[in-house]
């Protein structure tokens, strides 16, 4: 498929997508929804980890307002329920780890866009806005769900009604990213960080991911339940036989993802 709001593109095991419409801060056009979640995932069906950023100096401004005519004339609950949704569950349910490698500027949508994957590193100079409330809204594309559970109910609330920018180390300090880099580190350290994914356990990353998430709804005593069925599965793979052994021969391992 030709894509035109976005690029992708394949590095040993480890796909990226990025938004590619520096000249609009790479706001969310239903094209570019489209495309969005089309290429994650057709990546995630042949890569072990996918890596989404963007181009120019954002990362993602949020809705384009101006797609499609007045933005007063959107229908905001078709276009959450069938273009923000499946966009976003592209992310959430991908096979593989997902990191959101924020290069700039992540605004209302695009801010929670990037709380989607499973870990958020930002350059350094990055800045998340929950900005729903400047024009009347309340904050979607996710975040009133996954903000909260990554920094507590007070700092959503606060962030949500008052529309601050939030810093990229405040991000980190508030635990709601992983970590940051400076601009000249930026791209060599999420390449890092993929590469280790994409070498590594695949089965036990996607079994970590499983049990992390449920644990936020489960009682103990299912958590428990649910950890011994996912252990059970990982270790029958090849690569907990690896992993052992590798241990003992003191070198390192050299995982399949299988």
């Amino acid at each position: 498929m030709d894509y035109q709001t976005i690029t992708t593109r394949e590095d040993g095991g480890i796909g990226i997508v990025t938004l590619a419409r520096p000249d609009m801060m790479n706001a969310l056009n239903r094209q570019m929804r489209a495309e969005l979640t089309h290429a994650l995932k057709d990546l995630a069906s042949r890569v072990r980890v996918l890596v989404l950023t963007g181009e120019g100096r954002a990362f993602c401004s949020g809705q384009d307002l101006g797609d499609g005519g007045s933005a007063a004339d959107i229908d905001l609950e078709r276009t959450l329920r069938e273009e923000y949704e499946p966009m976003l569950r592209a992310i959430y349910d991908a096979p593989v780890p997902v990191i959101c490698a924020v290069n700039g500027a992540a605004a209302g949508a695009g801010a929670n866009l990037a709380l989607a994957a499973d870990v958020v590193i930002a350059q350094d100079d990055a800045v998340f806005i929950q900005a729903f409330s400047k024009i009347g809204l309340i904050p979607d594309a996710g975040g009133t769900w996954f903000l909260p559970r990554q920094v507590g109910f007070a700092r959503a609330m606060g962030a949500m009604l008052f529309a601050e920018r939030i810093t990229a180390q405040q991000a980190v300090d508030w635990g709601m990213i992983w970590e940051t880099a400076p601009a000249g580190a930026f791209e060599t350290l999420w390449m890092a960080r993929a590469r280790m994914l994409a070498d590594g356990p695949t089965v036990a990353y996607r079994n970590i991911r499983r049990a992390l998430r449920d644990s936020l709804s489960n009682p103990l005593n299912t958590q428990l339940e649910l950890e011994a069925r996912l252990q059970a599965e990982a270790g029958k793979t090849r690569d907990f036989k690896e992993g052992v052994l590798a241990f003992l021969e003191k070198r390192p391992a050299s995982f399949e993802g299988r």
